[in-house]
C-alpha cells in the first residue's frame, strides 16, 4: 500500500460550480464566485479588503508594491520559509534580511528582530509555520516603534488565530495560499488581505494591471485607464468557483484535519517521552488549523534513515524547506542577521507526515509504521 504525502480533497460541488460559472458566461476574473470568496474572507478574517489572486506568490508581490519597496530596501523575514517570501521583495530590489527561528514553533524569533533593523529596513514578514501563529503582539509593537510595515505570510494559516484574532488580520497586509497542498484549495490560488485602509484602493488598482477598472464597473468613474503600476494578479472564475465549494465546507474540513492531527499527536507522545522524536508545539495563545504534522528527529542521519524506512513501507514522509540563507540566490541576494543555528539544525531534523482528509481509514497503520521506523 502506498500512502501519499498529500491527496487533494474535493467536497463534491467543485465541478458543479465550475459549470455554473461557464453557464453565467463569465470565466475571467472578478465574477460572481470571486466576489463570494472575497466576501467570505473579509467575513472570516475581518480584513478591510480581501482580493483573490492567482497564487500566494502573487499576493506577496502585490504586498511588496504596496510597501513601496525599492532597490536598497531591507525586509526582515525568517530563512526557514518558501522562496516566494523572499522573491516577492527581491523582485522590487530589496535585500531579504534573514533572522533565526524559535526552536519550539519554528517561527521567526521575535526577540531577534529589533537587532536586525537598520535605516534601510522597510518591512517585517512573519511566516506562520504550519498554521501556528508567530508572536504577533511583540512583532507589531516592534513595527510600530520603528514605523515599519508588517506583511503576514499566512500561506498556511487559514482559520488559525493568535489571541483570538484570525491570522492574516493582524499585520498591515497578509497573503494566503489555496495551493492544492493547503487546507482549503483551488489547485493554485491565493489572496491578499488588506488591513490598512490607506492601502485598500491602491491594492485593487495594482491587482487590475494598474487600472481603475474595478471603479469603472462600480460606476465610480465614467471610463477606466492606466493610473499606477500593476500586473494581472486575478484568478479566473474557474479557480474561484472551485474555491467557493471549499470555503462552504471550510469549518468541516478543519475539524477533520484537527482530528487526524490530534490522533498523531497522542500516538507519538511516548516516542517523545523516550527522546525518539519531538512533536509540534502550539502555544497556549494560539489556535491552529492542522495544516501539517511534523516530527523532529535527533539528527540529520536519523531523519534520513527515518524517511527511508517510511518509504520502504509505502509511506511518503518528506522534509521541508532548505534555509534560504544557504541557497545560492539567498547568499547572493540576502544576508543573515546573526546566528542561524536553529534554522540550520532544525531544517536538517524535520520530517512531515501524510495529512489529508481520507487518511483516517489508514491512519492506524501509518502510526504503527512511523513508530516502528523511529525505534
Amino acid at each position: 500500500m502506498n500512502i501519499p504525502f498529500n491527496k487533494p480533497y474535493m467536497t463534491g460541488k467543485e465541478l458543479w460550480y465550475i459549470a455554473q460559472a461557464h453557464h453565467l458566461g463569465w470565466l475571467a476574473g472578478d465574477g460572481d464566485f470571486t466576489r463570494r470568496c472575497n466576501a467570505w474572507l473579509e467575513g472570516r478574517t475581518g480584513a478591510r479588503r480581501a482580493l483573490l489572486t492567482h497564487s500566494c506568490t502573487a499576493a506577496l508581490e502585490m504586498a511588496a508594491i504596496l510597501a513601496e519597496i525599492e532597490p536598497g530596501c531591507e525586509v526582515i523575514m525568517p530563512s526557514y520559509t518558501f522562496v516566494s517570501t523572499a522573491n516577492a521583495f527581491v523582485l522590487r530590489g530589496a535585500v531579504p534580511v534573514f533572522v533565526d527561528i524559535r526552536p519550539d514553533t519554528l517561527n521567526i524569533d521575535e526577540t531577534l528582530i529589533e537587532a536586525a533593523i537598520t535605516d534601510q529596513t522597510r518591512a517585517i514578514v512573519p511566516v506562520h509555520y504550519a498554521g501556528v501563529a508567530c508572536e504577533m503582539g511583540a512583532i507589531m509593537d516592534i513595527a510600530a516603534r520603528h514605523k515599519l510595515l508588517v506583511v503576514e505570510d499566512a500561506a498556511q494559516g487559514i482559520l488559525s488565530s493568535y489571541e483570538g484574532r484570525p491570522l492574516g488580520s493582524i499585520g498591515h497586509l497578509a497573503a494566503l495560499s489555496f495551493h492544492e497542498t493547503k487546507n482549503i484549495i483551488s489547485g493554485e490560488g491565493g489572496a491578499l488581505l488588506v488591513n490598512d485602509p490607506e492601502l485598500a484602493e491602491r491594492a485593487e488598482i495594482i491587482r487590475e494591471k494598474g487600472t481603475n477598472r474595478s471603479q469603472f464597473f462600480r460606476g465610480q468613474v465614467d471610463k477606466y485607464t492606466w493610473v499606477d503600476i500593476g500586473s494581472s494578479f486575478l484568478p479566473s472564475e474557474l479557480i474561484a468557483a472551485f474555491l467557493w465549494a471549499q470555503m462552504e465546507e471550510a469549518d468541516a474540513i478543519t475539524r477533520r484535519r484537527l482530528d487526524i492531527w490530534q490522533t498523531y499527536h497522542e500516538a507519538f507522545a511516548d516516542l517523545e517521552r523516550r527522546g525518539k522524536v519531538v512533536r509540534p508545539h502550539v502555544p497556549a495563545n494560539c489556535t491552529h488549523n492542522a495544516h501539517m504534522y511534523q516530527l523532529l528527529l535527533p539528527t540529520l542521519e536519523k531523519r534520513t534513515a527515518f524517511i527511508a524506512a517510511l518509504k520502504a513501507q509505502g509511506i511518503n514522509g518528506v522534509f521541508h524547506y532548505v534555509p534560504l540563507h544557504t541557497a545560492p540566490a539567498g547568499r547572493l541576494r540576502g544576508r543573515a542577521a546573526g546566528d542561524m543555528r536553529h534554522t540550520v539544525a532544525l531544517s536538517d531534523r524535520l520530517v512531515r507526515l501524510p495529512l489529508w482528509i481520507g487518511l483516517e481509514e489508514f491512519q492506524a497503520e501509518v502510526i504503527a509504521r512511523v513508530i516502528a521506523a523511529a525505534e
